[in-house]
């Protein structure tokens, strides 16, 4: 069985995301971009990292992840990627409200889960089978995930920019004991990698 990750950009005061965010602004208010120019515009200097956001065998995001919508579902909506988003594997959408499962090109599934994190997360694991479940974002979800303890292997991608309101990771966290298990830096980005400890015995 493969792990569960979670990798996601952040800036240096830990938001992933700024408030307000739209169809128009997908990031939000004062980011237009810059938290993913290293993967964008920079994409062959970061290219490990870049492919390592598209490998699993499934994924979990939440709603707004999905869409900016946060009321009943606009069902002309069909995510930010266009028809054929880089996932190519089902994800588990966490929402309130339930909508039929949406088929893209490419073999992307967006399958909504309404009964929690643990179930969209064993849902993952079913249909990524011995491959990794990737928790895609963003920062709100990736936060019930560790407080949980569910993520394995959590990658940052840590931007030297300050952002100072919006969506944060760690905002009130519980005490997380990670190990580094590596560091990487380019001139646009610092990657970041650390684990769970293993449990002796």
């Amino acid at each position: 069985m493969g792990i569960v990750t979670a990798g996601i950009a952040i800036s240096l005061d830990g938001f992933a995301a700024g408030p307000n965010q739209t169809r128009e602004k997908p990031f939000g208010d004062g980011i237009d971009g810059r938290l993913h120019t290293w993967m964008f515009d920079h994409a062959d200097e970061n290219a490990a990292e870049v492919a390592a956001l598209t490998s699993a065998g499934a994924y979990v995001m939440g709603r707004n992840m999905f869409g900016p919508d946060r009321s009943a579902w606009d069902l002309d909506w069909r995510g930010w990627w266009g028809p054929n988003p880089p996932y190519h594997a089902p994800v588990f959408v966490l929402a309130h409200r339930p909508r039929d499962t949406v088929a893209m090109d490419g073999g992307t599934t967006f399958e909504f889960v309404t009964d929690g994190i643990d179930s969209a997360l064993a849902r993952a694991r079913a249909a990524a089978g011995d491959q990794d479940v990737a928790i895609a974002g963003g920062a709100s979800t990736i936060n019930q995930y560790l407080a949980a303890g569910l993520i394995d292997e959590l990658r940052l991608h840590v931007v030297p920019i300050t952002v100072g309101v919006g969506e944060r990771l760690f905002p009130v966290s519980p005490q997380l004991t990670l190990e580094p298990v590596s560091v990487r830096q380019t001139p646009h980005v610092t990657h970041l990698v650390y684990r769970r400890p293993t449990v002796p015995g």
